[in-house]
């Protein structure tokens, strides 16, 4: 390989990683990846840093080690530290940072909010093959005439992790989005659940293309589909808790004027997604909070578990092997 060739190279020496991280990798422990975008634009300070602690525990009560990813001094940190994490939650104005924008913040050296496309670019450099958030993003509903589409659906195709989730966004439309994941060639899984979750609600009405009840099984499906050469993520969903969860009816209702009103407003491109939750917690009174907190606790938990299958998973692959 020459100077250039290694210049342009994806470059592990960009990476703080925690040492106990590091540890759990090395010894091939389960490790979760998590996002840090929740923390500066979330809940107002102190809630968001309880919330986050509250999640790394839940990884950590399911057998995993949390490993948050967050742009710091021109690096790449996995595994914030409780002061990183007090740093990034009293100050909002830390901005998000997707994949479009990571360059911009490493070259400058300033802080990042790593969203779930910037957070799995970490992680698969980092060597985690388990990542946990809530809701990912979507095709929204006005696609065709906007082309709004995740950066996330696109980093799918690039990154080799298990992506543990309860659905796409309540503002997104699913049906558009499991056609956009079937074409790009990403598995969907549902975990003991027939439907799509949609993130704040139990069912999307769109049922995931697949159901397995046993996570020892979705681990050796997810290490199946990259021992076959596939190089995207796998989707593992599971829905909030039926006495969590908001009723479809009650979000759809919310979010049609919601949108309304933001058509009005001009809000259009990355404002329109805190736009609409913001309207949506307003419209349910408040109920959306609670909700988002169950989700963000369950899912961190069972990506947690599905981790530590996955690890054992990994294990007895390679111990068949040699």
């Amino acid at each position: 390989m020459n100077a250039t060739t290694a210049a342009l190279a994806a470059d592990t020496a960009l990476l703080d990683i925690d040492e106990e991280v590091r540890e759990a990798l090395h010894e091939g422990r389960p490790v979760v990846a998590l996002e840090s975008s929740a923390i500066p634009h979330g809940l107002p300070y102190p809630a968001n840093l309880d919330l986050a602690l509250d999640i790394d525990a839940e990884v950590r009560l399911a057998g995993a080690i949390p490993a948050r990813i967050a742009l710091l001094d021109g690096r790449i940190r996995v595994g914030m530290t409780k002061e990183q994490l007090e740093r990034f939650a009293s100050d909002p104005d830390i901005p998000k940072v997707s994949t479009r924008d990571m360059a911009i913040t490493l070259a400058r050296g300033g802080a990042g909010a790593t969203t779930v496309s910037s957070s799995l670019v970490a992680a698969q450099l980092a060597g985690i093959r388990v990542f946990a958030v809530a809701g990912i993003g979507g095709v929204h509903r006005d696609a065709p005439h906007t082309f709004d589409i995740s950066a996330d659906l696109v980093q799918f195709t690039r990154s080799p992790v298990a992506v543990v989730c309860a659905g796409a966004k309540s503002m997104l439309h699913p049906a558009w989005t499991l056609e956009w994941l079937e074409t790009a060639g990403i598995p969907v899984i549902g975990y003991r659940c027939d439907d799509f979750p949609a993130y704040l609600s139990v069912s999307s009405g769109v049922p995931n293309p697949h159901r397995l009840d046993d996570l020892r099984e979705v681990a050796a499906v997810t290490l199946a589909h990259w021992r076959a050469g596939n190089a995207t993520a796998a989707l593992v969903t599971h829905p909030i808790r039926d006495e969590d969860g908001i009723p479809s009816a009650d979000i759809e209702a919310a979010l049609a004027e919601a949108t309304v009103q933001a058509r009005a407003a001009g809000v259009t491109g990355p404002a329109i997604t805190p736009y609409l939750l913001k309207a949506l917690s307003q419209a349910t009174r408040g109920r959306t909070s609670a909700a988002n907190r169950s989700v963000l606790l369950s899912t961190a938990a069972l990506a947690g578990e599905f981790a530590a299958q996955f690890a054992l998973e990994l294990a007895d692959h390679a111990g068949a092997r040699s």
